[in-house]
């Protein structure tokens, strides 16, 4: 698995399989950002780690998405609307854990059923069968380089 290219890139496709172990991996390093952000500053500074893990998120989910053939639209809206939330916490506009605003729950709600849709879409789906505009099937016959018989 070439984790610079998972975390960095866009392109191409990914298995379920790669999907979950990449996103696991990406959620046991952002838990540990959190549980030191929330020693240090509070909400705030966890709003911002969660921020700082979005660009690795989405292109995990990104190359998901190729593979069901999904548009990524959907992602960007997703992506958005958490990045959103973020900047609210950040601005401390976003209220509190026992009153939160109702601009923060305007978008909470939809952004939750929209993340449990995706999860299902990308995490338990089987991907598009055989090549589709975004390459190869990531779980489909690998050719290898003919091996040179001297």
């Amino acid at each position: 698995m070439d984790w610079a290219h998972l975390l960095n890139s866009f392109d191409g496709r990914i298995s379920r399989k790669t999907f979950w172990i990449a996103m696991a991996a990406v959620t046991v390093a952002e838990i540990f950002g959190h549980l030191i952000a929330e020693q240090i500053e509070g909400d705030r500074l966890s709003a911002i780690v969660d921020l700082a893990f979005t660009y690795p998120e989405f292109a995990i989910a990104a190359k998901r998405a190729h593979d069901r053939n999904l548009p990524i639209w959907l992602l960007i809206i997703f992506f958005a609307a958490g990045a959103f939330l973020d900047l609210l916490t950040v601005l401390d506009w976003a209220g509190t854990d026992d009153e939160p605003s109702l601009l923060s729950l305007i978008i909470a709600v939809p952004f939750t059923v929209l993340g449990l849709a995706l999860m299902v879409e990308l995490g338990f789906r089987k991907g598009t069968p055989g090549p589709n505009p975004h390459g190869p099937d990531p779980l489909g016959p690998q050719t290898l380089p003919p091996a040179d018989i001297t």
